[in-house]
């Protein structure tokens, strides 16, 4: 009988546990903190994925988004990591390249990428360089022999606005006078159809999943010279790889290892991450929640009409890339202090 009754009680008190781990988020809000200005690419992710969220959530919580642009996602990371609560309710979308600044030892930096708890990210992403297709450049070489170097914008120095064009100034010797500074990617876009800036760097699934990105393109306005892909993206069948040009210009061994560093940022995609120390039974809650908002038949419509591709990676893979690229040597770090301008 006394079995049958701590039996009973074991139980319930599981069942209680459960319960209460479950229903959570009911009347509960989740925010979505975005690094970057409504309207930019990592800003419609999260609006997408914000809408469909609730749907695989046990309570059904509002989900919202919230803009934080500055940085180049800094401010946003930094709340995230340092001021929001450990409760599982605030999540942060954030640009991927920020790590740099915690390997270089910025002092403006107030988050460990590796100790982020990682969601999930949508997408695997390369990168891209172009420039107005009225300015008389037609290739890195081009730039290389210019009397002038173009202004590419860029919103911070953890941005792919301004880590791409650097590597390619370190590994090819071409030079751009990049303009730091600008709140999002819809800021630069415009700085540059007004020709304040000539050219800027972006991943290449938000160039060709956003406005004016697709138009430039299919009307000439701008010229693409390089990505960052060890293939060439479909889209871009005419462009040259960073890899094709190193082998044609015989770069050393040195500097294509350092490019593989630079470029990592492309492994992580677009994560959404959460505060260190949230419970582990609201870390799985929301990581499923994620993997199933990315399999959602309505979504990925909705993702194929804004030409985006859905390669998902988990939360769990994120989380073990992020403590693979934190751990650099010290080689590597002092290169990557010379193309990020930390060392003379």
């Amino acid at each position: 009988m006394r079995k049958a009754l701590l039996f009973l009680f074991v139980f319930i008190l599981c069942v209680s546990n459960l319960e209460a781990q479950t229903d959570f988020y009911k009347g509960k809000t989740i925010r979505i903190v975005v690094g970057a200005s409504s309207g930019a690419v990592s800003d419609l992710y999260a609006r997408a994925i914000a809408s469909y969220l609730p749907k695989y959530i046990h309570g059904k919580p509002d989900v919202i988004v919230q803009n934080m642009p500055g940085g180049g996602a800094m401010t946003a990371a930094n709340y995230v990591y340092s001021v929001a609560k450990p409760d599982g309710l605030t999540l942060g979308a954030i640009i991927s390249a920020i790590y740099f600044s915690q390997l270089l030892e910025r002092k403006e930096v107030q988050f460990d990428w590796a100790k982020f708890t990682w969601i999930g990210s949508p997408e695997e992403n390369d990168e891209l360089l172009f420039i107005r297709s009225d300015m008389p450049y037609k290739t890195l070489t081009d730039i290389r022999k210019a009397s002038e170097p173009p202004r590419c914008g860029s919103t911070g120095v953890g941005s792919t606005g301004y880590y791409f064009p650097k590597l390619l100034e370190d590994v090819f010797g071409v030079k751009f006078h990049i303009v730091t500074g600008y709140q999002g990617a819809p800021e630069v876009d415009l700085a540059i159809e007004r020709k304040e800036a000539h050219c800027r760097a972006a991943t290449v699934n938000a160039f060709f999943g956003r406005e004016p990105g697709r138009t430039w393109a299919k009307t000439g306005f701008i010229r693409i010279l390089i990505q960052s892909g060890e293939k060439r993206d479909p889209r871009l069948p005419d462009t040259p790889t960073i890899w094709e040009l190193m082998e044609q210009e015989k770069v050393a061994e040195a500097s294509r290892r350092v490019a593989k560093v630079v470029l990592s940022p492309g492994s992580f995609g677009r994560p959404i991450v959460g505060t260190p120390g949230i419970p582990a039974e609201r870390v799985k809650i929301l990581r499923e929640a994620y993997t199933k908002v990315l399999q959602d038949s309505e979504f990925l419509a909705e993702a194929r009409k804004r030409r985006w591709e859905i390669k998902p990676l988990s939360g769990e893979r994120l989380e073990a890339l992020a403590k693979e690229v934190i751990a650099q040597p010290p080689e590597v770090i002092e290169r990557m202090k010379k193309i990020l301008g930390e060392k003379n």
